[in-house]
């Protein structure tokens, strides 16, 4: 980088940092009449370009110009990204996909989706409840009621939509949620959503859950407890014959998240409660998504016939949205078939997650709280290492992305490794080789101060 551009660079950071400590007082205008409202008079609230949040983002961009680091987030790939990609034309093993089987780009699943576009269309243009049913949403629907071991489900035509849409309604501002601290997101925006009262307790501390609703259950009409099938930043499961206990002590719905874990566990892909050997209807509400083991796109909810009759008929993000792409529900039908099919699939998802951990065990990596299925942290330990150290593996032929501050607390900056199917022993162990190259050398290099967070 030049000098001239490093100055520049310097001086937004500097700029930014004073616009983030200023004082933010309305300014007075000394010609207002008494108790009419006063404004700034820069208008930066009104300036998309004056906001905060971008302040922030140019700081971000600021110090990638400095360090000479480029962004890890939003590469431009060329192609189909599974196991490999191509990113500016150069091939890279890739391990930030969530293809989980290997299954985008599968011949069987194409050829679904181009008939469902010949009879279909590729949109069905209003939502089914008022545009009218397609046989192959009700087709998709009792897939997955017959994949949860539930009587229904329902298909939404997004994964985040589905969450904060099901969980918005369900509860409302006399009700209790208790959840995971490290849920996705989309849970974590239906409830507040919904104006229920929120307790989220530390990862995996049942006892915290419990205490929650031992002191609040009461107070509240309805309670959800809600936890992931695999937890997508950690690759750690609950222990849902624990939680069925909880929710049937204190009188709550269940609410398990498999948008992780549909399709990577169990023995036939139908996921965590296949995976411990409990009863799938003692969980109230199944939630899952579209997007990774079954190469398609949406999210859905299995459980008992009168909830998914209710969702039907009342929840914004289905009445009000239209129905999925006929193309993409005729793909995910043809994956969940391939998955019961060639069973070697998840065979070898198991495998290639057990030989990643215990191999990363052996070179001293730490793999936080991973069972090694799927989703495997290695933890980095802050955000500007983990940022750097994706971008060296980079160099080096590997795409993996870093999940840092403030997805993951500072201290817990990682890079997260999604396995599939199709890697190889031999792609495992060369990225691994090249982080236990690579991360003592970053460690023992000079500090690295955060520009944001300088005085």
């Amino acid at each position: 980088m030049s000098a001239y551009n490093r100055t520049g660079a310097q001086e937004t950071v500097d700029k930014v940092r004073h616009v983030l400590r200023r004082p933010q007082d309305i300014v007075t205008n000394p010609g207002r009449a008494a108790g009419q409202p006063s404004f700034r008079s820069h208008g930066s609230e009104t300036r998309f370009d004056g906001l905060p949040e971008y302040e922030i983002l140019k700081i971000k961009r600021a110090v990638g110009e400095i360090s000479g680091i480029a962004s890890p987030f939003h590469r431009l790939h060329d192609g189909r990204a599974g196991a490999t990609t191509s990113i500016g034309g150069r091939m890279l093993v890739n391990f930030s996909s969530y293809d989980y089987l290997g299954l985008n780009g599968h011949p069987d699943v194409g050829a679904a989706a181009r008939r469902a576009i010949q009879h279909f269309g590729t949109s069905v243009s209003a939502s089914r409840l008022s545009g009218g049913e397609r046989q192959i949403h009700r087709d998709l629907d009792g897939t997955l009621a017959r994949l949860h071991g539930t009587e229904d489900a329902v298909s939404f035509v997004s994964g985040h939509g589905t969450n904060v849409s099901v969980i918005g309604a369900l509860l409302g501002p006399e009700d209790l949620i208790i959840g995971d601290a490290v849920v996705h997101n989309s849970i974590m925006e239906g409830a507040r959503l919904s104006g229920a009262r929120r307790i989220f307790c530390p990862h995996g501390d049942l006892e915290a859950l419990e205490r929650g609703l031992r002191l609040n259950r009461a107070r509240h009409r309805r309670a959800l407890v809600v936890v992931e099938g695999l937890y997508g930043m950690d690759g750690d499961v609950p222990n849902l014959a624990a939680l069925i206990k909880l929710k049937r002590r204190y009188d709550a719905w269940l609410m398990v998240d498999e948008a992780h874990s549909i399709g990577v566990l169990g023995a036939n892909g139908r996921g965590l409660a296949e995976e411990q050997d409990v009863d799938p209807t003692d969980v109230d509400i199944w939630m899952g998504t579209l997007s990774k083991s079954f190469a398609a796109m949406g999210g859905y909810i299995a459980g008992c016939r009168p909830l998914i009759e209710i969702l039907r008929d009342t929840t914004p993000g289905f009445v009000f949205s239209v129905g999925l792409s006929p193309p993409v529900a005729a793909a995910a039908l043809a994956a969940i078939d391939i998955m019961h099919q060639e069973t070697w699939r998840l065979a070898k998802l198991r495998e290639n997650g057990r030989t990643f951990l215990h191999s990363a065990k052996a070179r001293g990596l730490d793999t936080g709280l991973s069972i090694g299925a799927a989703v495997v942290p290695i933890m980095i330990g802050n955000s500007p290492h983990a940022v750097i150290l994706s971008e060296r593996l980079l160099k080096r032929g590997f795409n993996i992305v870093p999940a840092l501050f403030p997805g993951v607390a500072e201290n817990q900056a990682r890079l997260r490794f999604f396995l599939t199917t199709e890697h190889t022993s031999e792609q495992i162990n060369n990225v691994l080789d090249a982080v236990a190259d690579e991360l003592p050398m970053l460690r023992s290099g000079p500090p690295i101060v955060s520009l944001v967070t300088k005085q």
